[in-house]
């Protein structure tokens, strides 16, 4: 989705000069979004554990991939730590958003 593409690849942020750097900044971005979307799908497939924790979404592993390649860093310990924690919040909120809303379907 180009949608997607906007936010996560920064498919948007390229100024238009010539025809021939629009096509190649275009490419690059649809390629860096593909590789992450199937570096998502891949480990939606292989993680089938109820670990408390949300499955990695694209999002995520582009800012895993930018704070352990991109911007290495000395605290790496503490940004994926952070990653962990963000993914168990996020699947607990989940959890408290469907049981609200089964709960109010259900009041009469």
């Amino acid at each position: 989705s180009f949608q997607a593409a906007k936010s996560q690849v920064g498919l948007d942020q390229h100024q238009v000069r010539r025809w021939d750097s629009w096509h190649r900044f275009t490419t690059l971005a649809l390629a860096a979004l593909a590789v992450l979307a199937i570096c998502a799908a891949d480990i939606a497939d292989q993680d089938h554990a109820d670990n408390g924790l949300i499955k990695l979404t694209v999002n995520e592993i582009r800012r895993l991939i930018n704070a352990c390649i991109i911007h290495p860093i000395s605290d790496l310990a503490h940004r994926l730590h952070w990653s962990g924690w963000r993914r168990r919040h996020q699947a607990r909120a989940r959890r408290a958003h469907y049981t609200r809303r089964l709960n109010l379907e259900l009041q009469p």
